[in-house]
This record gives structure tokens, C-alpha cells and sequence, in this order.
């Protein structure tokens, strides 16, 4: 655990980085100019899925620790995955990069909103000495931060950061895989002891958030690109993130292991959806 305490801020401020070299003004301005699509996305990632991850933890036995464990990684915004993956499945790219963008922004007030809370019903004490306010601080500086300083490099670098997205793109992905190699050879032993448990509802709350959110935008959205994008939003979660909150609130990996087992769900799903939607016009 000590790796992914000191490896996962440092990899999660570079994602956040990349993410904002990927962004430019017109990504949030585009909200506004077609705010239906966004706010559908936002209420299937922001608040469907924790009230269904909500729900599982409820119907389905399991640890308190697991059980945080899946709130922890509901909570968490989508990730640069998302966006990379919505235009292998000729989804709805900008819309994918508003959604993430902003809800990555606005995640530094939701997620310890909803975690603090999620503990409090699971009767889980937060041993360490932190606050709702400490943790979004701290969230602030690893996540809103670098977009920001990512954005003003792009203004003053655009034609060279534009010629380089791909390997930025790739970069970002590499650091995910990273914390969480990393995690799997630190605490392999503790991991496979809890990762059945785990691994079930992760690909159940994964599943139904891809179905949910492609389903959702069918009735609600304008077209079939932003169907794939939300359920591609509201599947693949940035679990670097996750495990940046897990490892600043509780001492123990097992409340890392629902975010593990969901990262190696998400990833083998996202691909099968995308190789299927990508016949759909």
C-alpha cells in the first residue's frame, strides 16, 4: 500500500494534466450551447450511479469494507479512458471531453460529499484526522489544478500539444496502468482473498451503468454518438482517482480492492461494447 500511497497523487495530477492539454474554453462553452445532452450524461454519472452502486451494496452481502470500497469508485468522475474510447466507437467525442472534464472539476466537492455520507450510513469511522473540506482541498490540488495549468499550456502551445495528443492520450493510460500493477505485486496475497467478493459486483454495477446509460440517452439525448458516449461515461470510472481518496481516508487495501477488481472490469466490457456499438449508425 505504501507504492500507491506515493505513486497514485503524482500519477493523478499528470492524468489531470493531460486532461487539460486535451482542453480548450469551447469544451465548456459547448454545454451551454447544448445543455441537454450534458445534463443527461451528468445525472446518469453524478447521480444514477452512486444511487445504483447504493442500492447493490444494499441487496447484495458484503464486508462494510468492500461495500465502501464500491461507493468509493461510484463516486469517482470518468477518467481520459472514457474520451479516448468514445471515438474508437464513433461516439460523441466532445461531448465525452465536456463530461469529463467538468465532472472531474466539480468531483473535488461531489466525491468526498458522497463517500463522507456513504461511511456514515455503513457505520464506517474515518480513523484518520481528515475533513470533508481536507479531502476536497487536497483533491483540489491533485486534480483541479493541473487541468487548469494543463489548459494554459495548450493556449500558449496549441499547434505542438495538438500534434502530440496521442502520445499524451497514451501517457494517461500507461499511469493508470501503472498504480494499479503496482497495487496487484504490493498487496497480491490480500487482494485475491477479497477479489471474488469484489470482482461480482464490480461487473454487475459496471454492466448495469453501460446499460443504463446507453438506454437513458436512447429516450433522452439527440442521437445515437451520444449514446455511446454517456454509456462509455458512466461505465469506465478514473479509478487513479479512487485509490488517491481510499489511500488518503483509510490505512487498509481492502477498501482499494472493489476499485481494482472494477478497473479490469471496465476495461475487458468497454472493449466488447465499443467493438459492438461501433456496427450501429
Amino acid at each position: 500500500m505504501e507504492i500507491a500511497k506515493s505513486i497514485a497523487p503524482v500519477c493523478l495530477a499528470i492524468i489531470m494534466f493531460g486532461l487539460g492539454l486535451g482542453l480548450t474554453i469551447s469544451d465548456f462553452t459547448r454545454v451551454v450551447k447544448n445543455p441537454r445532452d450534458f445534463f443527461v450524461g451528468f445525472i446518469c454519472q453524478v447521480i444514477l450511479l452512486p444511487i445504483i452502486a447504493f442500492l447493490l451494496i444494499q441487496i447484495i452481502s458484503l464486508p462494510i469494507e468492500i461495500a465502501m470500497g464500491v461507493m468509493i469508485i461510484a463516486a469517482a468522475p470518468g477518467g481520459v479512458t472514457s474520451n479516448i474510447l468514445t471515438k474508437f466507437a464513433d461516439g460523441d467525442v466532445a461531448l465525452s471531453v465536456s463530461l469529463t472534464a467538468i465532472v472531474s472539476l466539480l468531483s473535488v466537492l461531489i466525491v468526498p460529499l458522497i463517500i463522507f455520507n456513504s461511511a456514515d450510513f455503513l457505520g464506517i469511522e474515518i480513523i484518520k484526522e481528515i475533513s470533508m473540506f481536507n479531502i476536497a482541498t487536497k483533491m483540489f490540488f491533485v486534480v483541479t489544478i493541473p487541468v487548469i495549468f494543463g489548459m494554459i499550456v495548450r493556449s500558449l502551445m496549441t499547434d505542438f500539444i495538438v500534434s502530440k495528443t496521442l502520445i499524451i492520450q497514451r501517457l494517461s493510460v500507461t499511469l493508470f496502468l501503472v498504480v494499479f500493477i503496482s497495487i496487484w505485486i504490493e498487496e497480491w496475497d490480500r487482494i485475491v482473498s477479497f477479489i471474488t467478493r469484489a470482482g461480482l459486483i464490480a461487473l454487475i454495477l459496471n454492466m448495469t451503468m453501460i446499460f443504463v446509460g446507453y438506454y437513458v440517452a436512447k429516450f433522452w439525448t439527440s442521437g445515437i454518438a451520444q449514446r455511446k458516449c454517456i454509456s462509455l461515461e458512466c461505465g469506465l470510472q478514473n479509478g487513479t482517482l479512487a485509490i488517491v481518496v481510499a489511500t488518503q481516508l483509510f490505512n487498509d487495501i481492502v477498501y482499494m480492492v472493489p476499485t481494482a477488481a472494477y478497473a479490469l472490469v471496465m476495461f475487458t466490457t468497454s472493449i466488447f461494447f465499443v467493438l459492438i456499438v461501433r456496427k450501429i449508425n
